[in-house]
């Protein structure tokens, strides 16, 4: 009947053509009509025709549902089961045929499941030895009892413990936002100053280059609430070149808090002085007593006697006190020559003046405070070029006994003594940089002091600022070179690998982004409509991997009362949202943690939506990058039918835990996010852009809140 209905069709020409489009469009009530009405008047060939193309249509479609849609729906699910979900099968339905093509491809699923679990645990007992290696490490790290960091050259930190991540919060003045301050894949350089670390690198460059010299640098900083914090940096070395040299990969920072030896060493130093300056006037009462009293008696010279002694006794004592006192700061030893290079450096890149630097000493070492030094003689540089129209310097330095004298020259009018204890009591400012030391406290950091005058044999003015001189520092012992071959559980040293770029993020590949996958809880579903923000839940996500302990676990008090139906979903009471902290004070520790990061939700206009709402009370936009999970397995699976968290979690192979947490969510769509990486490329979706372009495309991009 088909052939007959295919015969006719070819006769009847344009019009079955036309009819062909027709009738594919017509409900059943029209196909009734038509059945009812049309096919009594018409003649009988022309009936047979119409009820064989009818026919021949409704056979054409059911072919195409079960050969073509069915073709598609089983690519899908193959390629879940070759990447994203191994225990995934395919369930045979349909035809004959691609029932059968269901079968042959779970047999040839579970050949390589076989193949897979044999070399997986041959990868298995190869990796014995290097996850016990990667246990002692984690194990040494966690239990240092300092802080230590690790970063690459971009500043990028690779590894730190604990113990680093509790002294962050002596860094910052609120101590919510320090959260955000160390974690892998974030930068040092939200810590401390750039150029400290631009600094004592160059020092490393400097030391590694000189044989004998210790690859070590030290530095101290003052951070915002007031604390010293004393930095030691040393070297990790990279792998060779072509010529066998070795450079620097990155560094290991070990952190010390010195801030309360400062104080106890304050309160001494005061009772010290105290006490001195006492018993010098006790003493020089006595001497007047006596003097008043004109007595020549023996007994009175004794007295006399005994009073001169215990005056120089004091003087000594409170002298000797002195030198230990600057004994105390922790200064660096590092070659004359590299100090006056770093001078030279700053001084021309910060001010624009010309330096020169005259003969120094080639074994001379110093020990010296170098980041403050420099800022220093950085500052009476600027000094000199903004009020008096310097444009050259010259350096020197000199030793001579257990000191070394910096000098500063130029040909201009000399600085008065006044104007320089002027100056020495100003904060040093220098483009902008504003140091919390004076040059006062440069000065009594090295025990030195700071003079100007006219230089006779030159005829020029001058600074001088004396510095103490290291005591064999030449033949220090090397410090061991730091080798980082072991990767512990929270570790990632694949960053060593990873440089900052300058293009946008749109056009770095997905395997290269930072990303925090992020949940909310709600009162409601309507945020347009006054409902709040109940509960946020964040983690990282670096270099592929999730970081489930740096993560945002926090209650939010929304300030209005709960919604009776949400409670039973959620599990959040009033009870437990009372008195916890508003939106205002929880928002901005959320866009610090994921600062420089790429969001990931699922149904994320939903979530930004609450957020958006916030921006105009709180000032806080976020501008990150944003992916949707539920976009995103739209681009993947198109012709699956839900699109849930749930479901795309369970075609995944995903277990789900703690659904309806925010924290929970946020752990599943991330884990959801990894497996749809490999799949995205499959489909050569590589970059940031080319996921969010797929992305806007789909249906459920068009929903509004």
């Amino acid at each position: 009947m088909i052939a007959v209905g295919v015969l006719g069709l070819l006769m009847t020409g344009p019009f079955w053509l036309t009819a062909v489009i027709l009738v594919a469009d017509l409900r059943p009530e029209e196909l009734d009509i038509l059945r009812q009405v049309l096919m009594p008047r018409l003649p009988i060939g022309a009936m047979i025709t119409v009820m064989g193309f009818i026919i021949g249509v409704a056979v054409l479609r059911n072919l195409f549902k079960q050969y073509v849609q069915g073709l598609l729906g089983m690519a899908e699910k193959l390629r879940l089961m070759h990447g994203a979900n191994r225990s995934f099968r395919v369930v045979p339905e349909g035809p004959p045929e691609v029932r059968q093509l269901a079968e042959a491809a779970n047999e040839l699923a579970h050949q390589r499941d076989e193949l897979l679990t044999d070399i997986e645990a041959k990868i298995a007992q190869a990796k014995e030895s290097v996850e016990e290696e990667k246990n002692r490490l984690a194990a040494l790290v966690a239990d240092l009892p300092q802080p230590v960091i690790v970063c690459n050259l971009d500043g990028r930190i690779l590894l730190y413990n604990n113990r680093a991540r509790l002294q962050a919060s002596a860094l910052v003045p609120d101590p919510g936002a320090s959260m955000s301050l160390i974690g892998l894949g974030r930068s040092i350089h939200a810590v401390f100053d750039p150029s400290l670390i631009g600094h004592a690198l160059e020092t490393l460059r400097h030391r590694l280059e000189r044989k004998g010299s210790q690859p070590l640098a030290h530095f101290v900083t003052a951070t915002r609430v007031g604390q010293l914090i004393r930095i030691q940096m040393a070297p990790v070395m990279a792998a060779g070149g072509e010529d066998g040299s070795r450079g620097i990969g990155g560094y290991v920072l070990t952190l010390e808090n010195i801030s309360r030896f400062v104080e106890a060493d304050a309160a001494c130093d005061h009772s010290v002085q105290k006490l001195a300056r006492e018993s010098r006037s006790a003493l020089a009462g006595i001497r007047a007593a006596l003097a008043g009293i004109g007595g020549d008696s023996p007994a009175a010279a004794q007295i006399a006697h005994e009073v001169a002694q215990l005056t120089t006794r004091v003087d000594e004592a409170a002298n000797e006190y002195a030198e230990s006192v600057k004994s105390r700061w922790p200064l660096e030893e590092m070659l004359a020559a590299d100090l006056m290079t770093a001078m030279q450096r700053r001084i021309e890149i910060k001010t624009g003046l010309t330096v020169k630097i005259d003969n120094v000493e080639p074994e001379l070492w110093v020990k010296v405070d170098s980041y403050s030094l420099v800022q220093a003689m950085t500052f009476l540089a600027a000094r000199l070029a903004e009020d008096y129209g310097t444009r050259m310097v010259r350096l020197r330095l000199a030793s001579s006994g257990a000191m070394a004298t910096i000098e500063m020259l130029w040909a201009g009018t000399a600085i008065s003594t006044e104007l320089l204890i002027g100056w020495q009591l100003e904060a040093m400012n220098v483009a902008g940089e504003t140091s919390p030391l004076t040059l006062r406290d440069v000065t009594d950091r090295h025990g030195g002091q700071l003079s100007c005058g006219r230089d006779s044999a030159s005829q020029q003015s001058r600074f001088q600022l004396s510095i103490p001189v290291a005591n064999d520092a030449a033949t220090a012992n090397e410090a061991p070179l730091v080798q980082v071959e072991s990767r512990p559980e929270f570790y990632d040293f694949d960053l060593f690998h990873r440089r900052d770029e300058n293009h946008a993020l749109d056009d770095r590949p997905l395997r290269e982004l930072t990303y925090t996958s992020f949940d909310t809880e709600t009162t409601g579903l309507e945020p347009s409509n006054g409902d709040e923000i109940i509960q946020f839940g964040a983690v990282r996500i670096v270099n592929g991997r999730m970081l489930r302990h740096e993560c945002i676990d926090q209650l939010v008090d929304p300030q209005r009362p709960l919604k009776p139906e949400g409670i039973p979903i959620h599990g959040i009471t009033e009870d437990m949202v009372a008195g916890k902290p508003t939106i205002a004070a929880v928002l901005p520790q959320f866009h610090r943690f994921c600062e420089d990061t790429v969001l990931v939700a699922h149904n994320a206009a939903f979530d930004m939506r609450f957020l958006q709402l916030k921006e105009e009370a709180t000032g806080i936009r976020f501008t990150q990058p944003l992916l949707d999970t539920l976009l995103l397995s739209a681009v993947i699976h198109p012709n699956q039918e839900s699109h849930k968290l749930e479901a795309i979690a369970e075609r995944l192979g995903i277990p789900i835990i703690g659904r309806h947490n925010a924290l929970g969510d946020a752990i599943v769509t991330g884990e959801v996010f990894l497996r749809m990486i490999p799949l995205l490329e499959s489909m050569g979706l590589v970059t940031l852009r080319h996921v969010r372009e797929a992305a806007e495309k789909t249906y459920y991009a068009r929903i509004k809140y």
